[in-house]
């Protein structure tokens, strides 16, 4: 009998591949109707998708009348409705210091920098509420926020020290994942982020997503399963 599938895990590292969607608001300007745009968005270590929006922003506006939001990520694919996609519905909250945050998104996504300088630009995290995963034709699944949700961990506080440790002296590992898993040969690498159910790399010009083969909590955890990593690598060198 094969194992149960494990739909919040699914959701989320879909989440974490695709960091581009769609914000949906309920605009003050239109009556409450729906309003859609492009928004860009991390998921932190609590699972929560987090955006950074200038208070100049529709969105903006729409979330201080109204915080229900969602905001629905999938891959830009030929065929858009076999590839899949996640659509997160909850509140969104302006976080009151984006500083702690700031490295870390910065790290994701470089081109804002210009916009996290700005006094007007403040960091939004949406409380996930509701989740519909459609992994595919006939996979279409409401999945319980608490299942989306990630395991309790530490690695908030142990992420910057793990990336710099890699990034000194484990590029040769680094390099290994990318041709392993995605057939990469890169030649710049540095790991940007690592999180309970994996980690990623900026290759090149591309961020590469390597999934752990099982969420990890803390440091410990997250060495073996790095080290686990470059041992499969070796084995099929």
């Amino acid at each position: 009998m094969s194992a149960k599938p494990d739909l919040g895990l699914e959701a989320r590292r879909f989440m974490r591949a695709h960091p581009n969607g769609v914000l949906s608001t309920l605009s003050k300007r239109l009556g409450g109707a729906p309003f859609g745009s492009i928004a860009p968005f991390m998921l932190d270590h609590a699972g929560r998708p987090v955006i950074l929006i200038s208070t100049l922003a529709e969105h903006t506006k729409n979330l201080a009348a109204d915080a229900r939001c969602s905001i629905i990520a999938h891959p830009c694919a030929q065929d858009a409705q076999a590839a899949g996609r996640v659509t997160l519905s909850g509140t969104a909250e302006r976080l009151p210091d984006k500083t702690a945050l700031g490295p870390r998104y910065l790290r994701y996504l470089p081109e804002a920098e210009e916009y996290f300088g700005m006094h007007d630009f403040h960091f939004y995290a949406i409380a996930v509420q509701a989740v519909r995963y459609i992994g595919g034709f006939g996979k279409i699944h409401w999945v319980d926020p608490e299942a989306f949700a990630p395991p309790g961990n530490s690695l908030a506080e142990a992420e910057e020290g793990i990336i710099a440790h890699m990034n000194a002296d484990h590029v040769h590992n680094l390099r290994a994942y990318c041709l392993h898993v995605h057939g990469v040969q890169a030649q710049e690498v540095a790991m940007i982020g690592v999180d309970t159910d994996g980690f990623d790399v900026r290759a090149d010009a591309r961020v590469l997503r390597f999934d752990f083969a099982q969420p990890v909590c803390d440091p410990g955890a997250v060495r073996n399963a790095l080290v686990a990593m470059a041992r499969d690598c070796r084995a099929s060198a």
